[in-house]
């Protein structure tokens, strides 16, 4: 049976990964600044993370959510007291699109309204109501179209109001930093104007944090950076260091009732074991400080890159934006420097490295990386 790939493959196959770092088959070891899409929050194979799925396991991998599981409160709790949103409600789920997936569910029936309202350049997930309401064409399927998404400018408060005055939106979502879309900050008093609009005409503010979250931006929740209190904040990617959780917290104003909501592997023993070994690591290490702190380093170092045209981001969450096509720049990262780096359309690299990354990793990056842009463009 062929597999269906998902993206182009770079001919690589990783075989072990520690830290920040991650070896190829053929003994190479590449720095990864890219944590397999952010996902990789403190650091690959950390060994209480592997020691605490492995004793989960040793005890009872899964049961169905009709029973009482422990780890999903002791998760709860630790979400709860490190992100300052200890008065939420918690809902467990497998991914980032689940997790939007049933913001937008709970939104409309609290509303009683069909219309969600998401932003140019946004990315939500790709299952059918996230991917309607997500700025990308060419993953929306004639089954996934449909009148209830407005898609509006980013930044744009007045053509926000100019639909919540109809009082058929049911919620607006909005990403903390969109990620996808080139790592673009939402402008000052942005998120403010939301919250405001969003209580005036009856409508649920909804904060997709799933790549901006779990301490990415240098804050808990980029939104943080704010005085924004959301109706409901979506989570994933960091959440399980690679493994499949995702969340959703829920306004306690807010009152979902049994049935509402479900899943079946939602806040299974191993997600939750995994989730917590996760908050653990992040507290003990003091992670999303480090992020703050690395992050404004690399930020201040490439601003100088007279290559670049834009550095954008907060924290360990970095958008690097060229005149020219960036291919050629990732390709030799990738193959001559052993570098991972993401990306974002044909002009942006995207870095999304585990949150452990070190100043001394931070110095190898800037030193082979300036060198591929001494190789590829002419300094100004």
């Amino acid at each position: 049976m062929k597999l269906f790939d998902v993206y182009p493959l770079f001919n690589i196959t990783p075989v072990k990964a520690e830290g920040c770092y991650v070896w190829d088959d053929q003994g190479n070891r590449y720095l990864d600044l890219y944590g397999g899409h952010a996902v990789i929050s403190v650091g690959h194979s950390h060994p209480h993370y592997v020691s605490k799925i492995t004793r989960q396991l040793n005890d009872i991998g899964f049961y169905s959510n009709s029973v009482k599981i422990p780890q999903q409160q002791e998760l709860a709790d630790k979400l709860g007291r490190l992100s300052g949103f200890d008065d939420y409600q918690l809902f467990l789920c497998n991914s980032g699109a689940e997790a939007n997936e049933n913001a937008m569910k709970l939104a409309s029936f609290i509303t009683g309204r069909k219309k969600v309202i998401s932003f140019k350049k946004g990315f939500h997930g790709r299952t059918s109501a996230a991917v309607a309401i997500t700025d990308n064409p060419k993953i929306v399927a004639p089954v996934n179209e449909t009148d209830n998404a407005l898609i509006l400018p980013f930044n744009d408060l007045d053509a926000v109001e100019q639909q919540l005055v109809t009082n058929e939106v049911a919620a607006v979502i909005v990403e903390g930093i969109q990620g996808i879309g080139g790592i673009h900050v939402p402008a000052p008093g942005f998120l403010e104007g939301l919250e405001r609009l969003c209580k005036q005409y009856g409508t649920l503010l909804v904060l997709d944090e799933i790549q901006s979250g779990y301490g990415r931006s240098g804050k808990f929740f980029a939104f943080q950076y704010t005085s924004v209190k959301p109706d409901l904040i979506t989570l994933a990617k960091g959440m399980g260091n690679g493994f499949p959780i995702g969340g959703l917290l829920i306004h306690p104003d807010l009152k979902p009732w049994h049935g509402m909501l479900g899943t079946t592997f939602g806040g299974n023993y191993l997600a939750c074991a995994a989730g917590i070994a996760v908050l653990e690591i992040m507290e003990q290490e003091k992670l999303v400080e480090n992020a703050a702190n690395v992050g404004n380093y690399l930020m201040e170092k490439l601003a100088s890159f007279k290559q670049i045209k834009e550095v954008r981001g907060l924290g360990l969450m970095i958008g690097l934006e060229f005149e020219e096509p960036i291919s050629p720049v990732r390709r030799k990262l990738l193959e001559d420097e052993k570098i991972f780096t993401g990306v974002s359309g044909t002009h942006i690299i995207r870095l999304l490295p585990p949150l452990t990354l070190s100043m001394e990793q931070a110095d190898e990056f800037i030193t082979k990386f300036e060198k591929v842009l001494s190789e590829l463009f002419v300094k100004a």
